[in-house]
């Protein structure tokens, strides 16, 4: 690969990195060609884009960004796959799920909420992490709690003609 061909990866990841709310860092290696492949449809039906990709174009591409991603490079040791993500959670749950009948993928880090997470002992915590759609469910549901929790004793008030 010449110095030409390396620069435009880097410019690639660099741009996907800037587009990217949140990305995670894995290892996939020994993954047999059929695991892969189940892995690669995975992310595409959860709207993940999966890249393996080398560490030294990776770090330099983070590199770009002046020291917003600095502790992401203790993860960049033997094979790295990105997973980037608009969903904060869908990666780790993916992992999570996909681990389940095999032994990797193993999260090597991940950038998530403006927070930087390292190691596969985090995989739990970012599981639990809400997305964007489950909060406003919540925030929907408390809303309409009150609404419900009166409209019962509104009832009762109008039909028994009992007024304050």
């Amino acid at each position: 690969m010449n110095r030409d061909e390396k620069n435009r990866i880097i410019d690639s990841l660099t741009d996907s990195i800037s587009n990217a709310r949140h990305f995670y860092l894995a290892d996939i290696s020994d993954l047999n060609a059929e695991t892969t492949s189940k892995l690669r449809r995975a992310c595409f039906e959860r709207d993940i884009t999966l890249v393996v990709v080398k560490n030294t174009l990776l770090k330099k591409a983070l590199e770009k960004f002046e020291g917003k991603y600095d502790g992401l490079y203790v993860a960049l040791k033997d094979s790295t796959s990105i997973m980037i993500t608009d969903i904060n959670n869908m990666p780790a749950k993916l992992i999570k799920e996909f681990r389940k009948t095999n032994k990797k993928p193993i999260l090597k880090a991940a950038y998530v909420e403006e927070s930087i997470y390292i190691g596969d002992d985090q995989l739990d915590a970012l599981s639990g992490i809400k997305s964007k759609e489950e909060l406003i469910g919540d925030l929907i549901l408390l809303l309409q709690s009150p609404a419900v929790t009166l409209f019962p004793v509104y009832s009762q008030v109008v039909t028994t003609g009992w007024y304050c």
